[in-house]
């Protein structure tokens, strides 16, 4: 991914790095739908109704990121085309997209429900998004403080406590 200032970079600031790449229209609705299975172009475009240009821009951005690898093939008779299939790096995004869903969820959805649940595989048992510790364990929010990192500068608004939860 090229970047032309710090400032479009979001700085020191990760997120403001993965809004750079993530926060357009569209771009986590074609995670979701690589998540589904859907690998070509056509699948995307049928399952979003998005406009074919920005399909293919946000594809392209997702493949320059390293989220999406874009690979050849070739049905009989006709000509070459590419499908996409999620990197490991697209895959970490999973808990991004589970969070946003839990979110809506609870903050969003109608008096009908939520559309959809989130269930494991063996079992059906209900699963959510927590923040845990390096030993497993779930944390609250009051018990999190935000420390600078290595990557951490001086810059307005990178310092210790940017993103703390208030109290």
């Amino acid at each position: 991914m090229t970047r032309t200032s710090r400032l479009e970079a979001g700085g020191a600031c990760s997120i403001a790095r993965s809004l750079t790449l993530l926060g357009e229209r569209w771009t986590l609705l074609v995670v979701r739908e690589a998540f589904r299975g859907r690998t070509r172009f056509a699948e995307f475009s049928a399952a979003l109704r998005m406009p074919s240009e920005t399909l293919t821009d946000r594809l392209g951005k997702l493949v320059d990121a390293g989220v999406l690898t874009r690979t050849a093939y070739q049905e009989p008779g006709s000509r070459e085309r590419a499908e996409y299939r999620l990197t490991e790096s697209g895959r970490a995004l999973y808990p991004v997209l589970a969070a946003l869903q839990q979110w809506g969820d609870g903050h969003l959805s109608g008096p009908e429900g939520p559309p959809a649940y989130l269930r494991t595989r063996d079992g059906g048992r209900p699963v959510r998004v927590a923040l845990v510790d390096d030993e497993g364990r779930e944390v609250s929010l009051d018990d999190i403080v935000s420390v600078p990192g290595p990557g951490a500068s001086a810059a307005p608004g990178t310092g210790p406590g940017v993103g703390v939860p208030a109290r």
